[in-house]
């Protein structure tokens, strides 16, 4: 629903496509400074990227005797990446609606699903102890990445956050699965202490700040930028606009990794743990 609100609004409307286009031009100010680092950062993204993260993923699980998260990391990544190339070249198009720049559909953006699966999927196979790190380091990034699309022109805000949320979907719904339907193969894991839970919980808090500081950002340049989407033509409004869609993507990113925390963290809870064989072997999860 999500990835065809953003579709809705930003690419079948003259008025979304008209925000976005200043978006993108906003991009073009620095860009020679900051594509030097943003191409860097896009070439970490590749076909051969996805695969080793998956297959040490899988390996990670396994050598923790976590047979389930083997099976969620690979649903994980190849349902996110598949649904966004789906997306993106069956299911929505975009229309033209007399704006500059229109070169067919980009929503989702294929570099930000991928970055944000791997991440995702590290979040998911990682042991519990760190698992706050691995959201804070995920989240900065798929910015880093979705921002570097922004800097390069290759996708628009909204191709961005469409693919956060096909990340995002994805994940509940593996999350959901192992939490319903627990292995007995699993090794059984102690619960949480209180030292773990709140730092799990403050990380989660601080994400959750980030992301709505960042979203009012956005959501004030955007406006801002709507209102005079009839005639964007100085610099200042199209670098609103920029600003308002790199924060845009901050929020979406820091947002969906602090609620992929908590769903990592109720989904292996303890109680769910409860098939699990009699005498099986502690570990920290």
């Amino acid at each position: 629903m999500g990835v065809w609100l953003c579709w809705r609004l930003f690419v079948d409307t003259w008025a979304g496509q008209q925000v976005e286009w200043a978006a993108l031009q906003g991009a073009q100010n620095g860009q020679g400074q900051l594509w030097r680092v943003a191409e860097r950062v896009l070439d970490v993204v590749s076909v051969g990227a996805i695969a080793a993260v998956l297959i040490a993923a899988v390996l990670i699980a396994l050598v923790r005797r976590r047979w389930s998260l083997a099976v969620q990391a690979a649903v994980l990544m190849i349902g996110a990446n598949v649904t966004t190339r789906v997306t993106k070249l069956v299911l929505l198009d975009r229309p033209d609606l007399g704006v500059e720049g229109v070169w067919g559909n980009t929503l989702p953006s294929g570099h930000t699903t991928a970055a944000a699966s791997i991440s995702a999927v590290l979040l998911l196979v990682v042991p519990r102890r760190i698992r706050p790190w691995a959201a804070v380091v995920g989240a900065g990034y798929t910015a880093a990445t979705g921002v570097s699309t922004l800097v390069g022109q290759w996708h628009r805000p909204s191709d961005v956050i469409a693919a956060v949320l096909v990340v995002t979907g994805w994940t509940a719904i593996s999350c959901a699965v192992v939490a319903l339907m627990p292995s007995a193969h699993d090794v059984a894991a102690p619960p949480p202490g209180p030292q773990e839970r709140r730092w799990s919980r403050r990380v989660t808090l601080g994400l959750v700040l980030i992301g709505v500081g960042s979203g009012a950002v956005a959501l004030v340049a955007l406006q801002a930028t709507w209102m005079h989407r009839v005639a964007l033509d100085s610099q200042a409004e199209m670098l609103t606009a920029y600003l308002g869609g790199a924060a845009g993507v901050v929020a979406a990113s820091c947002l969906a990794f602090a609620l992929l925390l908590a769903l990592t963290r109720a989904s292996t809870e303890p109680g769910r743990q409860a098939a699990a064989p009699a005498g099986a072997l502690d570990e920290t999860s």
